[in-house]
């Protein structure tokens, strides 16, 4: 696979053809995966639950982060990177510059920030410097304590409103993608359709420019036991976990991935 830019992405949403994220946390899945055809891995602060066994993404450092996207980067075949910037490693612009740099510089292509439309001059001040930015919007981990625990978010007009406003805004502070985690299926395709760069989904529905799911959940193993809705089990039925890679990366490009229970309604 060819290496996969900013400018792969701009061109398969422009094209229709769906992209294939999933999370990835060393060198080992990184080559696997990239071998697969998923064309972004996602060092997600996930890592904090599904490696570290924490009940929440809040304890991950951005040493943490740092440390794993070096280990992805090492067996990395192509793919685009794309990091977390972990809990309050961003709370002022000077904070981003200094942990988004380190990211980057441990082989990051682009950073990941969970807000809204208030993340606006940050976005400008880090694409300015030559970080691309992927903005989280919907449920984001990070706020799980002011959400009051892991909700489909947008469902209420008002909320739905001020979402697609933060979407087109953040694009015009100069986001380079989204990324919308349990929101309503038919708000995501609203989304998808206002903004000119590329949209992934989590719990989303499908008509976002791609998916993303965490790589533990997909392989059907989670410490709880309980797979979210969004969810589907790839390993079943495959003989290995390259082709359930594989698997996932083809329902994903045609569409079959994610079916109509895997996403929520208004």
């Amino acid at each position: 696979m060819p290496d996969v830019t900013l400018t792969t992405l701009q061109a398969l949403k422009a094209k229709g053809e769906k992209i294939a994220m999933l999370t990835c946390y060393d060198a080992t899945f990184a080559q696997v995966a990239a071998r697969a055809g998923v064309e972004i891995l996602l060092v997600g602060d996930s890592l904090g639950m599904v490696l570290q066994g924490h009940d929440s993404t809040l304890p991950v450092t951005n040493a943490d982060m740092a440390y794993h996207v070096a280990s992805v980067k090492r067996g990395n075949e192509g793919a685009l990177i794309l990091a977390d910037v972990p809990f309050m490693a961003y709370s002022t612009p000077e904070q981003a510059f200094a942990n988004c740099a380190e990211l980057m510089r441990a082989g990051a292509h682009m950073v990941k920030l969970e807000g809204a439309a208030w993340l606006g001059d940050t976005v400008r001040q880090l694409a300015d410097r030559g970080v691309p930015v992927c903005v989280h919007l919907g449920l984001t981990p990070q706020a799980v304590n002011i959400l009051g625990g892991y909700k489909v978010q947008g469902r209420q007009e008002n909320q739905a409103r001020q979402m697609r406003a933060d979407a087109i805004a953040l694009e015009q502070a100069g986001a380079a993608m989204l990324l919308l985690e349990c929101v309503p299926s038919e708000l995501a395709a609203e989304i998808t359709q206002a903004v000119g760069i590329p949209v992934i989904g989590i719990g989303a529905g499908s008509a976002t420019d791609g998916q993303v799911l965490v790589m533990h959940d997909m392989l059907g193993l989670s410490l709880s036991g309980r797979a979210p809705k969004f969810v589907k089990n790839f390993m079943a039925g495959q003989a290995d976990i390259q082709s359930a890679f594989q698997a996932y990366v083809k329902e994903v490009k045609d569409v079959t991935f994610p079916g109509s229970e895997h996403g929520f309604s208004a």
